[in-house]
């Protein structure tokens, strides 16, 4: 199984990126990390795109999911919502195709410093994952990210969560 992991966050040190290839890896099979750095582009507009046309990394990246055999995206959250870099990498992508995710398997994750552990945001993902061909398998939600991940090491300290998580990930192996 190929697995495509990747934190909605362009982040240099974004916790949700180590937790969703802390969660990839809890599988066999083939993982591969996106650093959405990679595909930085300009701010999204219809003006933009009908003078330039679609940017290279925008197919880049829609191509790589079509690879892919099962999803991990742990989404950051900022003021409630998806962070600009993953909304505006995700609205290029939407203009290949509204299917972005091309109906593949996945766990959506969040994860933040606080108690609620970006569940604003995880649950913004959700509702949209029929619209944006997001199979969803499971959703888990880590409050607290540096009580029950060592960062460091980068190991789940928290038995109950990695439990969870554990059973969130077996749904893209059945």
């Amino acid at each position: 199984m190929k697995i495509v992991a990747f934190g909605a966050s362009n982040s240099q040190k974004s916790i949700n990126k180590a937790w969703a290839t802390y969660a990839a890896k809890q599988l066999d099979g083939e993982v591969e990390v996106i650093d959405l750095n990679a595909y930085e582009m300009p701010l999204y507009s219809v003006d933009r795109e009908q003078a330039d046309g679609i940017p290279a990394q925008a197919q880049q990246f829609y191509d790589k999911i079509g690879r892919a055999d099962a999803l991990i995206i742990s989404f950051a959250e900022h003021n409630g919502n998806y962070t600009a870099a993953y909304k505006n990498l995700f609205d290029w992508a939407s203009r290949i195709d509204q299917k972005v995710y091309q109906d593949k398997p996945a766990v959506l994750l969040a994860t933040s410093p606080g108690a609620r552990g970006a569940s604003s945001v995880l649950s913004i993902a959700q509702s949209a994952a029929p619209y944006i061909g997001l199979d969803v398998k499971a959703t888990l939600s880590m409050p607290s990210f540096y009580d029950n991940f060592d960062g460091e090491k980068g190991e789940m300290t928290n038995p109950d969560i990695q439990a969870q998580l554990a059973a969130a990930v077996a749904t893209l192996s059945e």
